[in-house]
């Protein structure tokens, strides 16, 4: 079964984190990377820049729009994911405890069933 294990960045968070805690978080996903390799388990990951330098591309009309954004009303935005291939629901669970931004106060990581892949 085929899981995203979703990272989600608040930059309100991660600003309150000290150097140190933010180092932790951010070197515990080498480890992390290396186990879930080892496994098997592992189809792919990345990691996202911020909203700030992303862009929307809209057409309308036929009109080509893009703009600077996107201008979220959340104060969370995607930074990253682990696309893997586990057993079960419950391994996904474990895998998605693994990652450090899980055991930070105010973060968490998403888990959800990949429908499609191509």
């Amino acid at each position: 079964m085929k899981f995203l294990l979703i990272m989600h960045m608040n930059p309100r968070v991660w600003d309150a984190l000290t150097d140190e805690e933010r180092s932790a978080v951010m070197e515990g996903h080498g480890p992390f990377l290396d186990g879930i390799k080892e496994s098997g388990e592992l189809l792919g990951t990345v990691a996202l820049a911020g909203p700030e330098v992303s862009a929307v591309v809209r057409v309308q009309d036929g009109a080509l729009s893009v703009s600077d954004g996107p201008y979220l009303e959340s104060k969370e935005f995607l930074g990253g994911y682990y696309l893997v291939d586990v057993v079960n629901r419950e391994r996904a669970h474990e895998l998605a405890a693994m990652i450090p931004d899980a055991r930070v106060d105010g973060l968490g990581v998403e888990v959800r069933p990949v429908v499609f892949a191509a």
